[in-house]
């Protein structure tokens, strides 16, 4: 028996709204990973995405034990697209994220990076769910406005000392980073709702799983070959606590949390409308640098954030009324 529209419009609305907040989590939760990097910059990129990953592994067996009985549920398909999921959306992603913002220092990578709403909602429209480009084209005008305006601040804090040589080698890291988490979100949206049935937090445990042994491989493989030629004292640096700390944090938060988060928005929203809660990452890694920074925005860059966020807005009252209309 269908439900009376009015009950009908309530449902997709709180959906809605309950979609909108855990990717506002997800992003809020991101946003870390930016910092780690600014942290610790004496820490080679592939061992921090490494070390991150391995914390997240670690911090998944927790809940994989007293979730333990779903985990079995899982099939080898799943384990493969967890597997796949976790090198290309957690170890390759931080890795060229950590590489960029290392060459070229924060800005240029936020600004690289900072496009991804606008790539993977226009990536995700040329799938099944489609909408209109006209319908599309404000709430992304004004998102590309706001990052513009954000990035155009920025910019301008360029270090001069650094090499156009490691720019460049930032540009295509930061890039690379950009082709990963187009691919990841998409493909594990498409994932879950493909299995309904998956509860996101048990999807992000498996994902935290499935990312640890190549973390731990690649976590000694670099001790082994790398940390030698370079002096590195290996395992864990010349700050052992602030980077055990830190990788847990962002284990927990950015990875394990954030994931499951992501996962809920992924199953509740249309992925074209995921692609534009992204921006939620770029608000929150901004907010945090300003923290560290100790400054408040300048008028631009305020401007360029009251456009991200109502760009948000006008992307969520759109797939709003068309949620009603479909009542």
């Amino acid at each position: 028996m269908r439900a009376p529209p009015i009950r009908a419009a309530a449902v997709a609305s709180t959906v809605l709204l309950i979609g909108v907040a855990s990717a506002l989590g997800a992003g809020l939760a991101w946003g870390l990973v930016f910092i780690a990097p600014l942290v610790l910059p004496e820490y080679p990129p592939a061992l921090l995405a490494c070390g991150r990953y391995i914390a997240f592994g670690l911090i998944a067996l927790v809940p994989a034990w007293f979730d333990r009985h779903r985990m079995r549920r899982l099939s080898r398909a799943d384990w493969r697209e967890a597997t796949k999921l976790g090198l290309v959306g957690n170890l390759l992603y931080y890795t060229c994220l950590a590489s960029a913002i290392q060459l070229a220092g924060a800005p240029l990578p936020t600004m690289i990076i900072g496009t991804l709403p606008l790539v993977i909602a226009v990536v995700a429209n040329l799938g099944a769910e489609r909408v209109a480009w006209r319908r599309l084209a404000l709430p992304m005008g004004v998102l590309a406005a706001g990052l513009a305006l954000v990035n155009h601040h920025e910019m301008s804090q360029f270090d001069a000392a650094v090499s156009l040589t490691r720019y460049g080698l930032g540009i295509l890291a930061a890039i690379g980073a950009v082709a990963c988490w187009t691919w990841y979100p998409l493909r594990n949206g498409a994932w879950l709702k493909a299995h309904p049935t998956l509860a996101p937090g048990s999807w992000a445990t498996a994902q935290g799983l499935a990312s640890l042994p190549p973390a731990l491989a690649g976590y000694l493989i670099w001790g082994l070959l790398a940390s030698p030629a370079s002096g590195f004292d290996w395992p864990l640096g010349p700050r052992p606590l602030v980077f055990v700390a830190v990788m847990l944090a962002i284990g927990l938060l950015a990875s394990w949390l954030g994931t499951l988060m992501w996962n809920r928005a992924s199953q509740l929203l249309p992925a074209a409308l995921t692609g534009q809660l992204i921006v939620f990452e770029t608000l929150a890694a901004l907010g945090y640098a300003f923290v560290l920074r100790g400054a408040l925005p300048d008028p631009a860059t305020a401007l360029g954030i009251a456009l991200l966020c109502a760009g948000v807005l006008f992307g969520v009252n759109l797939f709003r009324r068309r949620a009603l209309s479909a009542t």
